[in-house]
């Protein structure tokens, strides 16, 4: 009668050491989701606009369309210039205004004479956006076109279905000559007074047949939306989500500013400002300061967004010397505040891992090791998201750095940061809204041993890719408040569609040791 029991005993313990030899599957991503080459825009982070042209020889910043194309001769055009300044100060990507709105050609286009085919420059035989298309391609920068559909000089522009047959032969030179073009960026600029439709989703169209690979700006996207300014900013909520079909009414800038938690399509926002007072050069102005650029990045790139800065060639065909002096020491400032992260001299530990804390895949301590292909997640329903960061000494920090692992969806609503202070509590530092690809916030300096990251509100099971904590000491920021805590704004949508995913929140809030 003894073996049966034995038998049963041995199948149990059998059946518990194979069920503890499982692993927990990874989380299931968060809808919606970025593609693959929105995944590789983001990571990218800043990009160059090069705005050049006959502007930049007139001193207009929209020109006429019927000022002569003699007067564009950049006699010391250098391409590879302008993509080692790139380069150099951490710009992946270059995007030219290959037409502007004065209906100028920087490429010899077929289907006009107004283009470099008809100044002096290289006697005529020159093409900018080839010499640079080379220049990239061989730097390994990636390469973007302007083509503006408002044309000043086209006489067709008027009649919709003959300037969108030239719209569009146009496009197709620009995507079929020049290699790989990794985005295209449209404004959907009209003249006042002129009744064009454009064929938009044709042209959509026509971009995705002939570079798959390319992301499309426009306002709504389809792959990245405007930001809703020419300033440089985000909202201090950011959210990637969009809905698209609010496209068809009236742009709302708030609405592109702040995005959608409730959106049902992935569209990023990209910040474009210039590093001058104009979109063009112009010998009277001069280039903003590195601190002010620094401060770009903070609201552009550090609120979930990709920065677009405007470097405009001057008359010779160069960047200027003073705007490559200010973005070298933007450059040099950037790297003196980011590149060490105080944690990595933590014990990293969280209220839960998933998978259990023998589980290497989400451990906490991936957190300090950058990217956002490794994350950690909390066990699952789990309702109680705290990360710790324990010091053997004493630090001094005003910079945290948070990321999200975008890839598995844009989760976390509302966080906030706590510190122990001289009395051994948890003292509140920061608070914060969205996250996404990455997120800076700025605060006055504090100073102690333990951190603790705590996730108040997540569209799902929150995840965290890095966590980094940084000292400024060029930024200036206000000391005279004792915390800094920014505003949640509600979570509305203009349409009035219901939410997706069921919101989470934290559950235990400690205000002490």
């Amino acid at each position: 009668m003894k073996k049966p029991m034995t038998i049963i005993i041995i199948s149990i313990i059998s059946h518990l050491t194979i069920t503890e030899s499982l692993r927990e599957p990874p989380p299931v991503p968060i809808f919606p989701l970025p593609t693959a080459r929105q995944l590789e825009w983001q990571l990218s982070e800043m990009a160059l606009f090069l705005h050049f042209g006959l502007n930049t020889f007139t001193g207009d910043e929209w020109g006429s369309g019927h000022v002569d194309p003699s007067v564009f001769n950049p006699t010391s055009l250098n391409a590879t210039q302008w993509v080692n300044v790139a380069k150099e100060n951490g710009f992946s990507r270059v995007v030219l205004t290959a037409k502007h709105h004065d209906g100028f050609c920087l490429w010899p286009s077929e289907y006009t004479d107004y283009s470099v085919k008809s100044s002096p420059w290289r006697n005529g035989t020159g093409d900018v956006v080839g010499e640079l298309a080379d220049a990239a391609h061989k730097a390994g920068i990636d390469l973007g076109l302007y083509l503006s559909p408002w044309d000043r000089h086209e006489v067709t522009y008027g009649d919709t279905l003959e300037y969108n047959e030239y719209y569009m032969a146009q496009m197709t030179e620009l995507l079929t000559r020049y290699g790989n073009v990794k985005e295209v960026f449209e404004d959907k600029g009209k003249g006042e007074g002129v009744d064009t439709e454009y064929f938009f989703q044709s042209w959509i169209s026509l971009i995705q047949q002939l570079q798959p690979g390319s992301v499309i700006f426009s306002n709504f996207g389809p792959d990245i939306r405007w930001v809703g300014n020419e300033e440089g900013y985000a909202s201090t909520t950011c959210w990637s989500l969009l809905n698209q079909s609010d496209a068809a009414g009236p742009v709302n800038l708030r609405y592109l500013q702040g995005g959608d938690p409730l959106g049902h399509d992935w569209v990023p926002p990209e910040c474009d400002v210039s590093i001058r007072p104009g979109w063009f050069w112009h010998p009277s102005e001069l280039p903003k300061s590195a601190t002010n650029l620094l401060e770009l990045y903070y609201n552009s790139v550090g609120r979930n967004c990709l920065l677009l800065l405007n470097v405009p060639p001057n008359s010779s065909g160069l960047i200027s010397e003073e705007d490559i002096i200010v973005l070298r020491e933007f450059t040099n400032l950037k790297r003196s505040i980011f590149s060490y992260n105080l944690a990595k001299n933590a014990i990293v530990s969280a209220s839960s891992t998933r998978g259990g804390s023998n589980d290497t895949r989400f451990t906490p301590n991936l957190i300090i090791e950058e990217g956002i292909f490794t994350y950690w997640a909390p066990r699952r329903n789990e309702y109680h998201w705290e990360i710790y960061l324990d010091f053997q000494e004493l630090v001094m920090f005003n910079v945290l750095q948070i990321q999200e692992p975008i890839q598995m969806g844009q989760r976390i609503v509302k966080f906030h940061v706590d510190v122990v202070n001289e009395h051994g509590e948890w003292w509140e530092v920061l608070s914060g809204t969205t996250v996404g690809y990455r997120r800076l916030l700025q605060f006055p300096s504090v100073q102690t041993q333990r951190v603790r990251l705590v996730i108040d509100k997540s569209r799902s099971d929150p995840l965290v890719a890095y966590l980094g904590l940084h000292i400024d000491t060029i930024s200036i920021i206000d000391n005279t408040k004792s915390k800094t805590t920014l505003n949640l704004s509600s979570i509305t949508n203009s349409n009035g569609s219901q939410v997706p995913h069921q919101i989470m929140y934290n559950h235990t809030r400690v205000s002490s040791i």
